[in-house]
Parts: structure tokens; C-alpha cells; sequence
């Protein structure tokens, strides 16, 4: 079981959907206290169930080779990674070969973040690739090469008015103003692997007697070369009790 004891911001704090809010470039990816027990079972994920974490359309390799060099370039920027040669030493010690052939599989190795591509397409932004881990009741092979309406099947909330919103938002976000939300729902299983078909409706879970608090903080930016945007996951997974003791700090005057 991989879980944090605190998360960054205020889950209590609902928003309108979508929720957006601006992002100082420096926030844009996070080493938090799950990082090296995230970071190995993002590795176990890759090694052994590649094709259910990764996808990646022809189209958007050039956009999926400069995300990497944007995603080095930042964490190189700091003290926490290092690098020798083509080799990157992230803060728990792991060794990651930049492997430019395989961006993706070198992104997931490096952060804990997943990553999405997507790209306009007529009307809408479609996914064109991803390295996606974490899925929260998603499967990646049945949204690859879907546009936005697609992806968020069967979500209700998402509707027409939503979608709108959504898209003018994508068609909008600049390369260095990257945005941000969150989103937050009570699990009974902590697992971060959690893949799921349209057709399979998560189970019901009781808010009030759920035992993990899992939250993505979803940010949003613009590669400033291919144009394309990246939609980042990064996930904390909270027991009930660090959840609320979270929550009460923050509300506390």
C-alpha cells in the first residue's frame, strides 16, 4: 500500500467545474513523501504491463520528445535530480537512461507524474499519448486516439456546457501560464493502478465510512514548440485519518 500523510492543498475547498486556477511554472511537477515507493511501482507497471501505461500515436512523437526535454529541463534545474551523461539520478537514488526513442516510458520513470497529449483535431483536442500509471476508473487503450467528449464517457457531469468550457480552455492555455485544478473522492481500495472499462461502474462507496482519500492535482500547459497540450496527473492517496487531520489543519483559523 502506497500512501502519503498530507497533500499540498485544500481538498475541502470545492470549486465550479472545471475548476481551473493559474500555476507558477516552478509547481508544475512535485517530489512528495510517496516519491520512491511511487517511483517503484511505477517502474513494476511499465516493465511488466507496458502496453496497459503507454500509447503513443506517430503524430505526437515530436511533442512527446519535447515534453521530455521540458520535464528534464526543470528537474535538472533543482538539487533534488543529477545527471551523468545520459543517465538521471532522481532524489531516491534510481538510475534513469534518457531513452529519446522511448519518451514516454523515460517520462514515467522519471516523475511521478503521469502525462496526456493531446492535440486539436477538427473541434476537439484528442489524445495522441500518454503514460498514465495511475488511471482512476479509466482504461488508457479504450481513450487513445479519443477526442475530449470521448475520453470523459461516461462522466456526468461533463456536459455539453462543460465540454465548451473545457475545449475554449485547452484552445486557450499559454506555454509559460500553466493551469491547475483538483479533484478528490473517497476510495475503499488504495490502489493506485486502478483501470476501468465504460461499461464497469466503480462500486458505490460511502463518503462517511471510506477508507482512502485519493486526489489528483491535474495541471494543464502548452508545449511551446509542437503546440501541443499536456494534461499532467499527479496522484496522492491519503488513509481516512491523515485525510482529515489534513483537512482540519487547513480549515483551522
Amino acid at each position: 500500500m502506497i500512501l502519503q500523510r498530507t497533500i499540498p492543498y485544500d481538498v475541502s475547498a470545492a470549486r465550479p467545474l472545471p475548476g481551473i486556477a493559474p500555476l507558477a511554472p516552478d509547481d508544475w511537477l512535485c517530489v512528495d513523501e510517496g516519491f520512491a515507493a511511487q517511483m517503484a511501482e511505477r517502474e513494476r507497471l511499465i516493465s511488466e504491463h507496458r502496453a496497459a501505461v503507454i500509447a503513443l500515436d506517430e503524430s505526437a512523437r515530436g511533442a512527446a520528445g519535447e515534453l521530455l526535454d521540458m520535464v528534464l529541463a526543470q528537474v535538472l534545474d533543482g538539487a533534488q535530480y543529477a545527471r551523468e551523461g545520459d543517465v538521471v539520478i532522481r532524489p531516491d537514488g534510481g538510475r534513469v537512461t534518457i531513452e529519446r526513442g522511448d519518451p514516454l516510458a523515460t517520462l514515467g520513470r522519471l516523475v511521478q507524474e503521469d502525462f496526456c497529449i493531446l492535440d486539436k483535431r477538427g473541434d476537439e483536442h484528442v489524445l495522441l499519448g500518454a503514460v498514465l500509471c495511475f488511471p482512476a476508473s479509466w482504461s488508457l487503450d479504450e481513450k487513445f486516439l479519443r477526442p475530449l467528449v470521448g475520453i470523459h464517457i461516461p462522466v456526468e457531469s461533463y456536459d455539453s456546457n462543460i465540454a465548451r468550457r473545457v475545449q475554449r480552455l485547452f484552445d486557450g492555455v499559454q506555454p509559460e501560464r500553466p493551469l491547475w485544478r483538483f479533484n478528490a473522492l473517497w476510495y475503499d481500495d488504495a490502489s493506485l493502478h486502478q483501470p476501468r472499462r465504460e461499461g464497469e461502474r466503480r462500486e458505490s462507496v460511502d463518503p462517511a465510512r471510506a477508507g482512502f482519500l485519493r486526489s489528483e492535482m491535474q495541471t494543464v500547459r502548452r508545449l511551446p514548440q509542437s503546440r501541443a497540450v499536456v494534461f499532467g496527473i499527479h496522484t496522492y492517496v491519503l488513509a481516512r485519518c491523515d485525510a482529515e487531520a489534513a483537512m482540519a489543519t487547513r480549515r483551522a483559523p
